[in-house]
């Protein structure tokens, strides 16, 4: 009898075929054996492609250059500045068919204030976070400054990066109110000496022309305050709306004739996109784009008819994460609707929610899947059309970065970095580039259903599942974010896949989009993943 048993299990396993994990059979045949499931499969949860309901089309995928760069992209040794691009820029494969970078297709230049020159009087005590002016004090300019950052501005065009814009934190120290590059005043104005805005605004045309940026954000963040009488710990300024307005329209004048287009905003957080307009720094929405506000700029042909906002402090709990986008997009449409949305800065800052922390670093898959997760809702719920990362690289003991530096001894010393260190990745890299590096400049977001799970609260903590066509080359795009701990199985209904057959790329605890292949029958999601399918439709 014990002998019968053994081949009976083993004739059922092999009939079975190969297994996963336990649960009912998707395809109905029976693999039950002595109540044990030899085939080991769980039941499969339905996911409705609807090509032919479109949502936004996507413009790119981006990240900023900001400090670091002085440095790393002065490094001596070029093979380590060519592993950082490549992580940041790249398309290529390796042999396995898996990704050697997530193919960003904007790349972010901070256009320098001064506050480099300045020394230790720029009263910023990080020299990491001053900048160098390409406008020196005589008026003349000098293009060969900031050349750290030149370099990683010509690796992402030597890549393929499809997008170059240039932000500006301050005004050049030569104009400002205080002789530096940030507001220590604690007020809500700009820092700018009275009659230099149309300078400010020649400084910032030039520098866009020169660089040939196809776009120019002139102001960012203009809502927090800029340090104090004492000191700062970056560039930055404050400036109301009407303050916004005015360089914007003097610059979009400087740049006729160009390509170059103006993208306002850069707000704080989304919230004053739509609200929060206490002192003529919020509800830029309707300031900027409503033909009856005072402060109107959509009639600009340099002016993008886009309005950018910054994703912090707004992601938890979960309906804080949905309503505060739900919001935006309902303003956004209220006012115009062709109006696109931008995300032009996130990282992990301070505490959120007790979950997550900027400090110290972090670079484990939960905090990639809370980026996958952020992603998910900005592009879904908020319906925005580009998203940007804010620190690309960094050396610091800190969550908000990419691609991170050691120095050479391996050690987190951000004063040993200058010159050379050790080049490292992160899940916070390939969980963006599950996003960034299949979802390409003008796919279109199409809607989807997920079978027993529509809810967007239930969906947070569950499986988020968005995706994308590109119309011309018939490719369909699909990203799922699994944050728990266990297995799950999707299949891909409303459309036909040639072949059944789907291009997988997984992100988790122990792969970085590494590529397998999938049927679109039965794709297999691990537990803490994201996951991201491509295949081709008819």
């Amino acid at each position: 009898m014990k002998t019968i048993s053994i081949i009976s299990f083993a004739f059922l396993a092999a009939f079975c075929g190969k297994s996963s994990a336990p649960g009912p059979d998707p395809g109905g045949s029976s693999c039950i054996y002595l109540g044990t499931d030899t085939c080991k499969q769980k039941a499969v949860q339905k996911v409705t492609i609807q090509l032919q309901s479109t949502k936004q089309t996507i413009h790119s995928f981006g990240a900023s250059d900001c400090w670091t760069t002085k440095y790393i992209g002065a490094w001596a040794n070029t093979a380590k500045k060519d592993q950082v691009a490549d992580y940041l820029f790249s398309m290529d494969t390796a042999a396995d068919g898996s990704p050697k970078g997530i193919g960003l297709s904007l790349w972010r230049f901070n256009i320098g204030a001064g506050s480099r020159e300045q020394g230790a009087a720029s009263n910023i005590a990080d020299e990491w976070r001053r900048e160098e002016c390409f406008l020196n004090a005589d008026g003349s300019y000098n293009w060969s400054k900031q050349q750290g950052a030149q370099w990683f501005l010509q690796a992402a065009k030597q890549r393929g990066v499809k997008y170059t814009l240039g932000f500006s934190l301050s005004a050049p120290v030569h104009f400002s109110l205080n002789g530096k590059a940030f507001n220590g005043s604690g007020g809500t104005m700009m820092n700018i000496q009275a009659g230099k805005m149309d300078a400010y605004a020649d400084f910032l045309a030039n520098v866009t022309k020169h660089f040939n940026f196809d776009y120019l954000s002139p102001v960012n963040e203009p809502q927090w305050a800029w340090g104090t009488a004492s000191g700062a710990n970056q560039e930055g300024t404050q400036a109301t709306n009407d303050q916004v307005a005015e360089l914007s329209r003097l610059t979009a004048q400087k740049l006729a004739g160009a390509n170059s287009r103006i993208v306002v905003g850069e707000a704080g957080t989304l919230e004053f996109l739509y609200g929060k307009n206490t002192d003529n720094r919020g509800d830029q929405i309707n300031q900027f784009f409503s033909p009856s506000a005072p402060y109107y700029l959509g009639d600009l042909p340099n002016v993008a008819k886009i309005i950018s906002g910054h994703s912090y402090f707004t992601t938890c709990p979960d309906n804080t994460l949905i309503n505060t986008r739900t919001q935006l997009l309902s303003k956004a449409r209220q006012v115009d609707a062709d109006l696109e949305l931008w995300q032009t800065e996130f990282g992990i800052l301070g505490d959120i929610c007790g979950q997550y922390n900027g400090s110290p670093r972090n670079t484990g898959i939960e905090y990639g899947l809370y980026v996958a997760k952020v992603l998910h809702h900005d592009l879904v719920i908020a319906g925005v059309s580009s998203w940007q990362w804010w620190l690309a690289v960094s050396p610091y003991n800190y969550s908000d970065a990419l691609v991170y530096i050691n120095d050479p001894a391996g050690q987190m010393n951000v004063g040993n970095c200058k010159t050379d260190g050790i080049v490292l990745d992160s899940k916070q890299l390939w969980a963006f580039g599950n996003f960034a590096r299949f979802i390409r400049p003008g796919m279109k977001r199409v809607e989807t259903s997920v079978e027993g799970n529509n809810d967007p609260i239930v969906a947070a903590s569950t499986l988020m599942i968005s995706a994308y066509k590109n119309e011309t080359g018939k490719k369909l795009v699909v990203v799922m974010v699994n944050p728990e701990n266990k297995e799950k199985y999707v299949q891909l209904s409303g459309v036909t896949i040639s072949g059944n057959k789907l291009d997988q790329y997984t992100t988790d605890a122990t792969s970085n989009c590494r590529r397998t292949t999938a049927d679109a029958g039965r794709i297999v999601i691990p537990g803490k993943s994201i996951v991201t399918v491509s295949g081709q439709y008819p």
